[in-house]
């Protein structure tokens, strides 16, 4: 065989170039991927936030204040980061779309059981088991991400399933406050139950299989090997730390606004409440956003405009005039989307090993920071109105600044070592 039918790659000294299979816009599989994904997260972010607008219902149904009744968001979102973990696991020795596949069956089938809870207790017991089972969503989605796409499509493909998130948050709000005002909680939780089956079956016939995955240990020593290494890596504990913030920045909002638009100078019906959560679809914009926005600012610069921006939308939340305290809500959805987009995507990066552990712990951090947000937002609010919740979102915004400020510090020393 001649050179000239060998191709270039018998040139003598060169090295034989291997095609990345990998998906990319435009290629093969890659529209089915991103639309499977984003129906996970359409699907995730609705059942995990379902009783989130619904709580001054769920208040007045069983006799219960606002901080009693956010134990039905904090429930879910606890539920996740305990088991998000162990779940990630398992995603390493079964594979990413298996995991995905059975977490979503059982998020779901707990989904139509949830309108029948006979008590607070029992809401709040299957919501956390709910929220247990969601756990094998998150960080299998972005560790399937980071082993089939390829890595300069990354970032852009990880903010497309924080768009299905934000899809997922505001279209369930929207559903169960209008289906409420008409029907009460019980059914507009059944509602929403019956369309997180249908993304669940689509999101399973969607998804390619995995073509890079390859199986790892369940061996609870390799694992605690795993997290140990990714929490001794600084830049790792820093996103953890920012995606926790950001996340009890937008806990403690979305949990507490219901109660404050549908009391006085507002007293808004439950349906336009629910309506309020349109401002998710800014979120969807943001995020998809994220990595043209890091292109042009840095990952730190990005994080500090979400920063600001979220800052900017609290403040202004603040006024006693509805169209301002919606402009606020606009702003402080944009800086968090965009904020969590860059940071999550940062952690698929940074990892070089036991991705799904990476993602996991990114999760467990992020879903504590919204089981926090959510518990302090409502106490606040019990103890000193909206400008108490305000109040806690800031601190936790500080929080992610501060830390961005000490990354860069970081950076520039590593910079001046090794010039």
């Amino acid at each position: 065989m001649t050179p000239a039918s060998t191709g270039a790659s018998t040139i003598v000294g060169a090295v034989p170039t291997v095609p990345d299979s990998r998906m990319a816009p435009g290629g093969p599989g890659y529209r089915r991927m991103s639309l499977a994904l984003f129906l996970a997260g359409v699907a995730t972010f609705a059942l995990l936030y379902s009783t989130q607008a619904l709580l001054p219902l769920i208040s007045g149904d069983f006799g219960v204040t606002a901080s009693e009744a956010s134990w039905t968001v904090a429930a879910s979102t606890g539920g996740l980061a305990l088991f998000v973990i162990p779940m990630s696991a398992l995603s390493e020795r079964f594979g990413r779309r298996t995991v995905m596949t059975a977490s979503l069956a059982v998020a779901v089938t707990v989904a139509l059981l949830v309108p029948f809870a006979p008590s607070l207790t029992a809401l709040v017991a299957l919501r956390a088991v709910q929220g247990a089972a969601l756990a094998g969503v998150p960080a299998s989605a972005t560790a399937y991400l980071a082993e089939e796409v390829r890595p300069k499509a990354l970032i852009t493909a990880i903010g497309l399933f924080v768009a299905g998130n934000s899809v997922g948050g505001m279209s369930g709000r929207v559903i169960t406050g209008w289906v409420a005002q008409e029907w009460g909680w019980r059914v507009a939780l059944g509602a929403l139950g019956l369309v997180a089956v249908g993304c669940a079956i689509a999101f399973r016939l969607l998804l390619p299989a995995p073509r890079h995955f390859a199986p790892g240990s369940l061996r609870p020593r390799v694992l605690a090997g795993t997290v140990r290494a990714h929490l001794a890596d600084p830049l790792l504990r820093r996103l953890y730390a920012i995606g926790a913030l950001f996340m009890t920045v937008f806990g403690g909002v979305y949990t507490v606004i219901g109660y404050r638009l549908t009391e006085a100078p507002f007293s808004l019906p439950q349906g336009v409440v629910g309506s309020v959560f349109l401002v998710y679809l800014v979120g969807t914009v943001s995020a998809s956003a994220a990595g043209r926005l890091v292109g042009r600012l840095g990952r730190r610069g990005a994080l500090y405009l979400g920063g600001g921006t979220t800052a900017a939308g609290l403040l202004l939340s603040l006024a006693g005039s509805l169209p301002l305290v919606l402009l606020g809500l606009v702003l402080i959805t944009a800086g968090f989307f965009a904020g969590h987009a860059v940071a999550s995507s940062a952690v698929s990066k940074t990892a070089t090993h036991g991705r799904a552990q990476a993602a996991a712990l990114y999760q467990s951090a992020y879903y504590v920071g919204s089981s926090v947000g959510s518990t302090a937002g409502a106490v606040a609010f019990h103890a000193g109105g909206w400008a108490g919740t305000v109040g806690v979102g800031l601190l936790a915004v500080a929080g992610v600044v501060g830390i961005t400020v000490l990354g860069s510090v970081a950076a520039a020393r590593t910079l001046a070592r090794t010039a």
